[in-house]
């Protein structure tokens, strides 16, 4: 996704959270607006204890697809290594997958949504 060997990761939920970032990639991240098209939202309850814990939420929001151009999904998006990438796969639980997109902007960035 760059020659630097950075990524981008959208996020629409609790990966924007300080207190998520610290845990997953010990570190706070930077990042910018931007939006998913053809996505909308809904809640998910979260089971994996651990994940409640570190986000302090039972039910995160969960992007689908919706075939709609118009619909958007507000977020942002983060510059990370393919490291905290792989942090981030850890944190997800299984009701997500991690797919490449082309945000609303004209970033290409991974992000997780519903399977």
């Amino acid at each position: 996704m760059s020659g630097d060997g950075g990524v981008w990761l959208f996020s629409y939920g609790t990966l924007q959270q300080e207190e998520v970032q610290l845990a997953t990639f010990g570190r706070r991240l930077e990042g910018r607006a931007d939006a998913l098209q053809g996505y909308a939202t809904s809640l998910l309850e979260i089971r994996d204890a651990a994940v409640v814990a570190t986000s302090g939420k039972t039910h995160h929001l969960m992007a689908r697809p919706t075939g709609h151009v118009a619909d958007e999904v507000a977020g942002v998006a983060f510059r990370i290594t393919p490291a905290e990438l792989a942090a981030a796969d850890t944190y997800e639980v299984s009701d997500y997958k991690r797919i490449a997109v082309r945000l609303k902007s004209g970033l290409d960035a991974f992000v997780y949504v519903g399977v």
